[in-house]
């Protein structure tokens, strides 16, 4: 407690309009906490967290010589801040400051008023006893490093790279496939303008390429990731391609002349439904345009016997090395964007869809590959039996809105449904009939409602209800050789079963199955389905808990093209806006060792979650980095010998707030 002045406690309780005032007596728990020892002014007003409310604080300041502050209001979260920056204009240190939850914590929660207006008075009790012994405290200042490193090579992270190069920053690109360009690199194209997907992403890939502020790290992995916010140091491993991409011109003379003559292994790009060589490159308008060796169906790898006519065939260059080894590049950077992407879900999951039995079902992005003009058959709509459909079944949420896989909505189903809808009607004969099986029709974007209507116009067929079932039996003559889907037709009102020759299941997106390890490696945290969590839904959607580290794209969430290009520009104006700035300031709600007290047992220093505690061997005692620290209060609480204390939620101030609370009657 301040000894040397007498305690003068300001103390205003918000009505948040209606939010707070509708259920507590506003009134009665300013005229309460007016009588509490050391407050010297208690007011209550509409807005606090308007400007004439945050105006009133800071003149009552000077008016009225206080010296602590305590506002009632809703959650810190979203206003703590500002009420501190309304305190030290007001002339007082901002932590002389504290503020009581009563919206989230006891009017939202509330249906009795006089309970609720009791319990705001225990909290403000709490806050008053608290207050009086906090601390004047200060904001540690972090330098921030100028490099930028972005995880993922799809479209949000190529977004993200570029919009920070063009601006004069360094970035590095890290993606784990052999080239950037993600999902979208495989779409034939976009809805709903149905423009050509190749004709809006390579020129992007291009221009990483060629970007002298990008590093474009592809066949690579983040390996570790030590440091804080402004001081990243990260390892990353380099997956050996074999070949010196230095000396690479992507002639490609040595896949023409590998051993073996015709391709023969499944084409991953083409989600095998085509065949490639042992050395490839996986499609035509890939970045880097640098040849790759599959270790796995190399001769020269796996067996130690070939010819080695592509080593042959790059004499002058001499680019192909099968002596190549990982490497790993040690980088520092300021702030981290985490664009990782998305997998689709595994069909083979629902079973009843026979993806995997019957040769005629596929996924939406085979058939993406399918009717590209580029894919394994040119873009002509050929059956893996050699037919061409007369009749096609596509279904809707498959993986997605199901309790017995996802319960979330993955957003782009519906579009990417109609709009394969449309392009496989143009790619086959005019004749073709196409049903589209939905749960319901979700258009919620500019010019996708539109789309649908469209689709309505060509003729399309719409079948509101869950597929059951799809098999090959047959009942009537005419579901002999044919497809049959089960299904209850939910606005008909009866059960139908539709002959088709194939069968596209719409499936949807899900985390990558290392998402988790990811969240370890960068210190965040993820939703319960898995997807990466933002610090605010709403007022931080690509911030995340670890400061210098943004998310954005489908690794945040289920979302399209022009959504996931805006979140990829917002996570780069965040880190460009840090960057800029120079340094970062950080809560000093710190936890730190009095050395006097500390016996060197070690216990903190696996416990803490940031890594910030280490152990000073010359001395055998533990130190905390401020700057690692987020305050989590992990060490505090597992000290043995109570030598760790926390700034801002010292002894003397939690025992003071339990006081208050329990001091109310």
């Amino acid at each position: 407690m301040d000894n040397n002045n007498e305690i003068r406690i300001g103390f205003y309780i918000c009505h948040c309009g209606s939010n707070i005032a509708g259920m507590v007596d506003v009134a009665d728990v300013a005229q309460y906490v007016e009588k509490l020892p050391g407050v010297a002014l208690s007011r209550h007003y509409k807005y606090m967290c308007s400007d004439p409310g945050q105006e009133l604080i800071q003149q009552d300041i000077k008016d009225h010589k206080l010296n602590r502050v305590v506002v009632a209001s809703c959650s810190p979260l979203l206003h703590e801040h500002t009420f501190r920056q309304a305190t030290e204009k007001g002339g007082l240190n901002p932590f002389f400051f504290h503020m009581v939850n009563i919206r989230e914590h006891d009017s939202w929660v509330h249906t009795d008023r006089q309970a609720a207006t009791e319990k705001a008075k225990a909290l403000a009790s709490a806050a008053i006893q608290r207050v009086a012994y906090h601390k004047p405290l200060e904001m540690k200042k972090v330098p921030i490093h100028p490099d930028v490193l972005v995880v993922g090579g799809g479209i949000a992270g190529i977004h993200a790279a570029l919009t920070l190069a063009n601006a004069g920053k360094k970035v590095y690109l890290v993606e784990r496939d052999p080239t950037i360009g993600g999902h979208m690199a495989r779409f034939d194209k976009t809805f709903p303008t149905l423009d050509c997907a190749a004709c809006i992403l390579t020129p992007k890939m291009s221009a990483v390429g060629s970007n002298p502020n990008i590093t474009l790290w592809s066949y690579s992995e983040v390996a570790e990731v030590k440091g804080y916010v402004g001081n990243y140091k990260v390892t990353v491993r380099r997956k050996p391609r074999y070949v010196h991409e230095d000396l690479c011109v992507g002639c490609q003379e040595c896949i023409k002349a590998c051993v073996y003559k015709e391709p023969k292994f499944p084409d991953e790009f083409n989600e095998g439904l085509g065949k490639r060589k042992p050395i490839y490159i996986p499609f035509p308008q890939a970045t880097p345009q640098v040849v790759l060796i599959d270790p796995e169906t190399c001769l020269q790898l796996k067996l130690g016997k070939c010819k080695q006519t592509c080593v042959a065939a790059c004499a002058d260059r001499q680019a192909i090395d099968f002596h190549q080894k990982e490497e790993l590049k040690q980088i520092d950077v300021g702030t981290i964007i985490l664009a990782t992407g998305f997998k689709t879900f595994d069909a083979k999951r629902l079973a009843a869809y026979g993806y995997g039995v019957h040769q005629n079902v596929y996924t939406a992005l085979e058939v993406e590959r399918l009717v590209n003009a580029s894919g394994p058959t040119g873009g002509e709509v050929v059956l893996r039996d050699g037919q061409k459909p007369k009749a096609i079944g596509i279904i809707h949420c498959v993986g997605s809105r199901d309790e017995k896989t996802n319960r979330w909505c993955s957003r782009v189903c519906c579009m990417y449904s109609l709009k394969l809808a449309h392009l496989l009607k143009e790619h086959s004969d005019p004749a073709t009939e196409i049903y589209n099986f939905y749960i319901d029709m979700r258009t919620p974007g500019k010019g996708y409602d539109e789309f649908y209507d469209k689709l309505l116009d060509e003729g399309v067929h719409f079948i509101r209800g869950r597929v059951g079932e799809v098999t090959d039996w047959a009942f009537t003559p005419e579901e002999e050789g044919k497809l049959v889907m089960r299904v209850e037709d939910t606005l008909a009102g009866y059960v139908r079963r539709i002959p088709v020759d194939m069968v596209v299941l719409a499936t949807g997106l899900e985390p990558h199955t290392d998402a988790q390890a990811v969240r370890r490696m960068f210190n965040m945290s993820c939703g319960s389905e898995g997807f990466f969590l933002e610090r605010h839904p709403k007022l931080a959607p690509v911030s995340t808990f670890t400061d210098g580290v943004f998310i954005a794209g489908c690794c945040q969430g289920p979302k399209d093209i022009p959504d996931t290009v805006a979140q990829a520009g917002a996570a780069a104006a965040e880190a460009m806006a840090l960057i800029d700035k120079k340094y970062i300031e950080q809560e000093p709600n710190t936890a730190f060792v009095d050395e006097t007290d500390c016996s060197g047992c070690k216990s903190c220093v696996p416990l803490c979650p940031y890594s910030a505690i280490s152990f000073v061997e010359d001395k055998k005692k533990a130190v905390i980095n401020e700057a690692l620290c987020k305050g989590c209060g992990t060490c505090v609480a597992a000290c043995p010998s109570g030598s760790i204390h926390q700034n801002l939620f010292e002894d003397e101030e939690i025992f003071k707030e339990i006081e208050g609370v329990l001091a109310y009657d």
